[in-house]
């Protein structure tokens, strides 16, 4: 009890500061952090695709949040489309608090040190509690930038993959994907004879899209869960692209991507 107390306590005073502390030259951040923004980077580094988050701020008091996390372990997994989150902004300093399930409990703190139009920093602390155990305290440097077209809708519908450029993971050329209005998908591949036929062999196959982020899970009978993300970079005239950031087992990153043609 002592050690949540403490860790909560730290992480107000991280909110709240102190004026003689705050040196941020931030101004009007309750209405400059209005709208959509998707996380690129972590202590100076560019974040690979599946550990990016998307945030919609639609006033100071209220966001959204959508993520696939898989790789905090200690914490679970999250899979957030759009989750509701609550807003404190005290000058520079924002709160979020949402909660992924009923025994979770994220709070996140943001010290704001530049934003602009286009892009925003922040020193950034998050504490999880699980059934009110700390179960995680992260503190970094992040980078934000606005994300201006949302391709939710226009995913909608039967794409046939044309092209693939990098490394190969789950999704390969010979590929057809259904996406559905209702937040589910289905996978398409050629048989033996060349036809294509639907995957019939997954006990459930969902995505979700939000702004330019695309994740996707899926479970095939008897076997784990499986899961990707890419980045839709466009889609016009029944063309698609995506492109992804991937880590290596050494720890280094490279590019992927994918051309899609619509056929139905």
């Amino acid at each position: 009890m002592k050690r949540i107390f403490l860790a909560m306590t730290v992480l107000a005073m991280l909110l709240s500061g102190c004026n003689r502390e705050n040196n941020s030259t931030v101004e009007n951040l309750s209405e400059k952090i209005l709208g959509m923004w998707i996380m690129t980077d972590k202590n100076g580094h560019p974040l690979p695709t599946n550990e990016k988050f998307v945030y919609t701020f639609e006033s100071d008091t209220k966001a959204y949040v959508s993520a696939s996390i898989t790789s905090h372990p200690e914490t679970g997994t999250y899979w957030n489309d759009q989750l509701e989150t609550d807003v404190t902004i005290n000058d520079n300093k924002m709160m979020l608090t949402n909660h992924p399930n009923e025994h979770t409990t994220v709070m996140e703190y943001y010290t704001v040190t530049a934003i602009n139009d286009t892009e925003f920093t922040a020193n950034y602390t998050v504490n999880v509690t699980i059934d009110g155990n700390v179960a995680g305290v992260e503190t970094m440097v992040l980078r934000f930038v606005r994300v201006k077209t949302n391709y939710k809708a226009e995913v909608a519908g039967f794409w046939e993959c044309k092209e693939l450029t990098g490394i190969e993971t789950f999704n390969d050329v010979n590929a057809r994907l259904m996406f559905y209005t209702d937040g589910t998908y289905k996978y398409w591949t050629k048989d033996a004879e060349g036809e294509w036929q639907p995957v019939t062999t997954r006990e459930f196959q969902d995505y979700f899209v939000d702004g330019t982020l695309l994740a996707t899970r899926w479970k095939n009978i008897g076997e784990e869960e499986l899961r990707e993300w890419w980045e839709i970079t466009s889609i016009a005239d029944y063309q698609m692209e995506w492109t992804a950031l991937r880590q290596n087992p050494d720890g280094t990153l490279s590019r992927q991507g994918m051309k899609w043609k619509k056929i139905k």
